[in-house]
This record gives structure tokens, C-alpha cells and sequence, in this order.
């Protein structure tokens, strides 16, 4: 994933949020679904959704993290 991507799925944040996310070694997809499921659990469950993944965990781990620090 690159610094792009990061930007283009949650719009501007701190370069330590950036380095944390690609050193999870997760695609720009994986931050979609992450940030997705995030903001949309509810709805992606009631989709049918799977439950996320391991890296997409982490991802979502990281997110909130940052959220919470905000």
C-alpha cells in the first residue's frame, strides 16, 4: 500500500498513522475494508459479511487508535 492510497481512503493524517499502516504489509484494499468495516459494521454484518481478517484486524486496531488519540 502506498502513501497514496492511504490518503486517497482516509483523506489527510499524521505520517506516524501512515508508516504504522504500510508496515502492516496490507494492500489499499485491505485499508477499504478496514476502514469500512469501521464506520459501517453494522451493515457489512447484516450484509453477510465474513468477519475481517487477521491484517484487516489490525488495520481496523490501528484506525481506532488513531481515532481515539483525535
Amino acid at each position: 500500500m502506498t502513501h497514496d492510497e492511504i490518503l486517497s481512503v482516509l483523506g489527510p493524517v499524521d505520517d506516524e498513522l501512515v508508516a504504522d499502516l504500510m508496515a502492516t504489509g496490507a494492500s489499499g484494499e485491505e485499508l477499504r475494508e478496514a476502514w469500512n468495516w469501521l464506520h459501517n459494521d453494522e451493515a457489512l454484518m447484516g450484509q453477510g459479511r465474513p468477519l475481517p481478517g487477521s491484517r484487516v484486524a489490525e488495520l481496523i486496531d490501528l484506525l481506532e487508535a488513531d481515532d481515539e488519540e483525535a
